[in-house]
């Protein structure tokens, strides 16, 4: 079960801005496995969410070859990569980005309808991964009725509930308080247990520490990519207040 989940291969991502133009990311060449829990680092203006916009199949690279699963994303046009973000990627962001007059259980069925399931399979599945996230209590809670904490759940919840191959966590604990953010950590963990591979953008060293691999950028291009022997657990953070 270890087989490559992407691969990246000399990735360059170029932008005109007027007359110039900004090289984002100057061959970026790298493989995550399946299971992996990659933290992915990198000031700003590293490359890290350009990088990451590549990675969630929202933008192709200027050359260079990406392969999600065996299939080069590279060169697909915005209908087939819109497929492909559909079906496997779940994307948590910062924003937590849910629909403001949906409830907690018609966001979290929301990909769903697009990936044409019918409705009965719809529900069943968006209460299922509501229950994985302790939300089954708040399904039927609009976003202003929650908490920031009980947000990102939902939105975690979202990202889950296409099985899809990578969840892809930007700044996920961006809005939170440290208990909170804690917490959120402790969900991904656990998510990461049931066999998901999670990729976490985020500049918050405490953070990319829960991490089992990190990978750091800097003028768009890989720095350092390294094992984490030890990462952080939430259960470490209770062990300290006992």
């Amino acid at each position: 079960m270890n087989e490559e989940v992407i691969n990246l291969i000399d990735i360059q991502r170029h932008f005109k801005v007027g007359t110039e133009i900004v090289r984002a990311l100057r061959g970026i060449t790298l493989s995550i496995k399946r299971n992996e829990f990659v933290a992915l680092m990198g000031p700003s203006g590293s490359g890290k969410s350009t990088l990451m916009n590549l990675l969630g199949c929202l933008d192709t690279p200027t050359s260079g070859q990406y392969f999600l699963n065996g299939q080069d994303v590279s060169k697909m046009d915005d209908n087939e990569l819109a497929e492909v973000r559909n079906k496997e990627i779940g994307f948590v962001f910062q924003t937590f980005n849910l629909l403001p007059r949906s409830t907690a259980l018609e966001n979290v069925m929301l990909p769903l309808v697009y990936a044409g399931q019918n409705k009965s399979a719809r529900l069943e599945r968006a209460k299922e991964v509501l229950a994985d996230v302790q939300l089954s209590d708040r399904m039927a809670h609009k976003p202003n009725e929650l908490s920031g904490g009980q947000r990102q759940r939902v939105a975690v919840a979202r990202a889950l509930v296409n099985h899809p191959s990578i969840i892809l966590a930007d700044e996920p604990t961006g809005n939170l308080d440290s208990k909170t953010s804690i917490e959120i950590m402790g969900l991904l963990e656990e998510i990461h247990k049931a066999g998901n591979t999670i990729i976490v953008v985020t500049h918050e060293e405490s953070i990319a520490r829960h991490a089992h691999r990190i990978i750091r950028l800097i003028d768009g291009q890989v720095e350092s990519d390294e094992v984490n022997e030890n990462p952080v657990k939430v259960s470490d953070y209770h062990m300290q207040e006992a």
